[in-house]
Formats: structure tokens, C-alpha cells, sequence
């Protein structure tokens, strides 16, 4: 940052835009005195793939701004042509990543088409190092994974529709 309370240092943006870059952070804040720099970057998913790529840009701003879920790609035929009824879905209950399986390598949980008892793990989240059992809210069939193994979740997001 600049002695210069009122003007930004160019280089200094730069800096924090090639660390969020370079170390797969989405975004970094530094604040000093009376000035906030907030540096982000915007995930774009593209839902042509099942594995979807992700592309990142940085971006730097002044003023916070309220980061947008990505979409999630489907991993089923959709129920009607516009798409899964989601109120039967099982949300995730926080930010995350979602994995398919207990470990690597290993089968999954559950499939399009399984039949599951409620209370049954369909799936893990894992947040802040601590795997979270995610359990079925009711019996019936897995219509839809809304998720792909080793995605990034958001609070409440659809995880797998239960019929």
C-alpha cells in the first residue's frame, strides 16, 4: 500500500490479485488505517462436460460484494423439461465438499435409481477438515444427484432428490 492514504498503489493490487491466483483462494481482503482492498475472483462452471472445468478471473474492488452460488451440474436425466422437483431434495446443511464415497477409490454411497431408508448416508460434506455424514430425510428412490464427487457446496443447495 501507498503512504498516500487517498490513492490506491497498482502494484499492490496486482500483488493481491496473482496470490488469490496462484493459491486457489477466491478471494483476500487487507485492510490498513481507513482503506480496504478486496481482491475476488468469479467461478464460472460450464455445464457442457459432466466433469465440469472451472475458470477464474481476479478481480479487484473497493466495496464488498455478496458472492453468487455457482450452478450445479446434473448428473441424471431431468424428471420433466423443467428439471427436478426440488422440494423433495436434501439440502446440504452447510459450505462444503461434497464426496460421493467414504474415501477415494471406493463405491459410492449411493446411485440414480438406489432405493434408501431414512436416516441412511447418502453422501459426505466435508467442512473446515471435519467429515459430515449427510443422511437421507426420507425413504423412497434417488431420482437425482445434483453433485459431482469432490464439488464445492453452498448452504442449502440441492445435494440429491429423494422420490
Amino acid at each position: 500500500m501507498t503512504k498516500d492514504k487517498n490513492k490506491l498503489d497498482p502494484d499492490f493490487i496486482r500483488q493481491l490479485a496473482e496470490l488469490v491466483q496462484s493459491t486457489d483462494l477466491t478471494e483476500i481482503e487487507v485492510e490498513q488505517d481507513d482503506l480496504r482492498i478486496r481482491v475476488a475472483r468469479e467461478i464460472v462452471v460450464q455445464q457442457a462436460t459432466i466433469a465440469a472445468p472451472m475458470a477464474a478471473a481476479p478481480a479487484a474492488i473497493a466495496a464488498p460484494v455478496a458472492p453468487s452460488p455457482a450452478p450445479a451440474a446434473d448428473n441424471a436425466a431431468p424428471a420433466s423439461a423443467a428439471g427436478p422437483d426440488l422440494s423433495n431434495a436434501v439440502r446440504s446443511p452447510m459450505v462444503g465438499t461434497a464426496y460421493m464415497s467414504p474415501e477415494p477409490g471406493a463405491a459410492a454411497f449411493v446411485s440414480v435409481g438406489d432405493q434408501v431408508r431414512e436416516g441412511q448416508t447418502l453422501m459426505i460434506v466435508e467442512a473446515m477438515k471435519t467429515m459430515n455424514h449427510i443422511p437421507a430425510t426420507k425413504s423412497g428412490k434417488i431420482t437425482a444427484i445434483m453433485v459431482e464427487d469432490a464439488q464445492p457446496v453452498e448452504f442449502d443447495e440441492p445435494l440429491i432428490i429423494i422420490e
